[in-house]
């Protein structure tokens, strides 16, 4: 398939968002007969990747793929991968290698999210466990500071893992959820499939380099499309567009306050989410989107400067939205 074929991707459902209805792209699966440039990793039954998931993508994720010379009026980005998508049309504005597979970090709680919300039973109690809290200890992984013994809603675990991005109440999700994080991240690669995303694979429930670097993966095209996918949910949309969540003490629970780690919200016009992501291998990465008058846009930027303290991936992402929503 060619460039301009894949440029447009029809149209389809709707997001509702403050301010308007917001027409959201429903992206047709497609096998590319790309060049090495654009590879992607091809599923074989049962889903994992030919050779396994960990050897799959190892040519796609070798640093730092060949760009060509920027055209004219096309910006220029710092980053290994992304995406820029109009939500309303389904047309990609601009991209970088978008199906090339790459680790994500904690994007990949944006699935971990549509698997929990697609299940439903968002009352549901979850005691917060002792394991949990030392998962995130042992690894460094981010967190939420949950207390053992705390007695929390799966809903208010949503809110737990996608603003502070909290690994802890992950994985008090992927537990209740699966049962089991085995079998929950068996789901999570089941709604991979069932999408037609054919250059993503998971073997974490919240983007932990477990059990290696690049074993979780995904491309730009694929995590527009889990990000169009989980931004259908009211509840979802909600909490990402929060810059906090206040938690008042109960006799079930502590008092918790928990903060974005998307900078976009409360600084760009128009920012509506998503997530941030970082490991040591995939840089700082974020999946955000934005609306402005009738358009919303969505996009991806993956692996850019690890050593800026997300600062230039903002700055990308803010790029990218401005220069998009600029275009006639």
């Amino acid at each position: 398939m060619r460039a301009s074929q894949l440029a447009e991707r029809g149209r389809g459902s709707a997001w509702p968002v403050a301010g308007g209805l917001v027409t959201t792209a429903v992206l047709v699966a497609a096998v590319l007969a790309a060049g090495p440039a654009a590879a992607m990793v091809i599923p074989v039954p049962g889903g994992v990747p030919a050779g396994g998931p960990r050897a799959a993508p190892a040519a796609q994720l070798a640093a730092g793929a060949a760009v060509g010379a920027p055209q004219a009026g096309v910006p220029v980005v710092d980053a290994r991968g992304g995406e820029l998508v109009n939500a309303s049309t389904g047309a990609r504005l601009w991209g970088k290698d978008v199906t090339r597979a790459r680790p994500m970090g904690s994007i990949t709680k944006v699935m971990t999210a549509l698997v929990v919300l697609r299940a439903g039973d968002l009352n549901r109690r979850i005691m917060v466990t002792r394991s949990a809290i030392r998962y995130v200890h042992r690894d460094g992984a981010s967190s939420a500071g949950l207390i053992a013994g705390d007695v929390l809603t799966a809903r208010q675990l949503l809110e737990a893992m996608l603003l502070p991005s909290g690994c802890d109440a992950a994985y008090l999700l992927a537990t209740s959820y699966g049962p089991g994080r085995r079998v929950f991240v068996a789901k999570m690669n089941a709604t991979a499939r069932a999408l037609g995303l054919t250059s993503t694979y998971f073997t974490s429930f919240d983007g932990m380099p477990y059990p290696t670097e690049h074993s979780t993966y995904s491309s730009p095209a694929d995590l527009i499309r889990i990000g169009e996918q989980t931004m259908r949910y009211r509840l979802f949309r909600r909490i990402v567009a929060q810059r906090r969540y206040r938690l008042a003490a109960t006799a079930d629970h502590h008092r918790y306050v928990w903060h974005t780690t998307n900078h976009l919200i409360g600084s760009y016009r128009g920012a509506l989410g998503i997530k941030t992501g970082d490991t040591i291998a995939a840089g700082n990465c974020l999946l955000f989107a934005a609306a402005r008058d009738d358009r919303t846009l969505i996009g991806v930027v993956l692996h850019v400067d690890p050593n800026s303290n997300f600062a230039a991936t903002f700055a990308a992402a803010r790029h990218l939205l401005t220069w998009g929503f600029h275009r006639n």
